[in-house]
């Protein structure tokens, strides 16, 4: 399965100074260890080496190191497949330490904060855009890879994710479903999500994967979502094919806290999702609620499109420096998935 860059259509869509990352195809019919192979060929494995040994070093406390690293083969026995083969087949691949595959897929859980919008237009269509912010853009910005996963020759679900890492922060069940999820600060992370993990919950990121694969609709979906035991505190952000079908739903480690559906008939025709519960105020040093929501009221339910989505997403400092891809999407319109690259904008 091959990658192709797509920062040509980035340019015909008229985004000034941003360029779609790679569009690859995982084949989920091929084995789990085999099948992220074909994408590492596109990159310099010396590079990737170098960028996994810097993420760990400066994100993964040194205690987690040391927890991980002599029980690493032991810990496939509390992963589940597909992610267990995958992350051991792209060690294998790389020439780096399963631990060390572990500990970046943990990395990549740890940090992610983002704003997410779902919206329905004044024709019932739903669209659903996110801002993914992370630290290490000048890494992230080279190994940001937009995926089909394939089944029996067709898209089975498709997703926005970083090279080396098995989960989705942003993905699409075609004609089904989309869901993003930003962070929510439970405070004592890692203890916390170590402990979870130990006992056989889900890294937030999994579930979303696994949710596009298993949910046969947008119900189905936000309720894996919201029952599912995870080992992190999230949100996730959901939207459908038909009105009113968007959600966000606020997770505790073992359930929901909160569900925040659309109303658009009570006037709330858009949800904005940053880090912070959606009942409490932002602190001052990062309000990209505020900004957001006034540029979503500015726009208008009746101009709400993919375009008009993605430069509401583009107002400062909904958009930031830590800002790595823009993604805007709708279950209803799949091809129309994109997903822009936006450091140094």
């Amino acid at each position: 399965m091959g990658c192709r860059p797509w920062a040509l259509l980035a340019l015909l869509c008229g985004v000034a100074g941003a360029a779609a990352p790679l569009r690859c195809n995982v084949s989920l019919d091929s084995p789990a260890e085999q099948r992220w192979l074909p994408v590492l060929r596109h990159f310099e494995p010396a590079f990737l080496r170098a960028a996994v040994q810097r993420i760990i070093d400066e994100s993964v406390p040194k205690w987690v190191h040391q927890v991980i690293q002599p029980i690493a083969a032991e810990l496939e026995l509390f992963m589940p497949q597909p992610f267990a083969g995958e992350i051991a087949g792209m060690c294998k691949a790389l020439g780096i330490k399963l631990g060390d595959g572990i500990l970046l897929n943990f990395a990549y859980e740890s940090t992610a904060f983002c704003t997410s919008i779902v919206a329905q237009d004044d024709k019932g269509n739903i669209y659903h855009g996110r801002n993914l912010d992370y630290a290490f853009v000048d890494i992230l910005s080279k190994i940001t890879l937009d995926v089909q996963f394939i089944k029996g020759g067709q898209v089975a679900y498709q997703g926005t994710t970083f090279l080396g890492y098995v989960g989705l922060w942003t993905g699409q069940s075609p004609h089904k479903f989309t869901i993003s999820g930003d962070e929510r600060d439970g405070g004592r992370w890692w203890e916390n999500a170590i402990a979870a993990f130990f006992n056989r919950n889900y890294p937030v990121s999994w579930l979303v994967r696994d949710t596009l694969s298993q949910a046969e609709d947008f119900q189905a979906a936000v309720l894996r979502l919201a029952d599912i035991p995870i080992i992190a505190e999230v949100y996730y952000i959901v939207g459908g094919v038909s009105p009113k079908e968007g959600m966000v739903i606020t997770r505790n480690r073992r359930g929901p806290a909160d569900l925040w559906p659309l109303d658009p008939l009570g006037g709330a025709w858009f949800r904005v999702e940053t880090n912070y519960d959606h009942w409490t105020t932002p602190p001052p040093f990062d309000d990209r609620r505020t900004a957001a929501i006034k540029a979503l009221n500015a726009t208008g339910q009746h101009n709400i499109n993919f375009d008009t989505l993605f430069k509401v997403l583009s107002v400062k400092p909904v958009l930031n420096n830590n800002t790595v891809y823009t993604t805007v999407m709708s279950a209803a319109l799949p091809d129309r998935y994109q997903t822009w690259m936006r450091a140094g904008q």
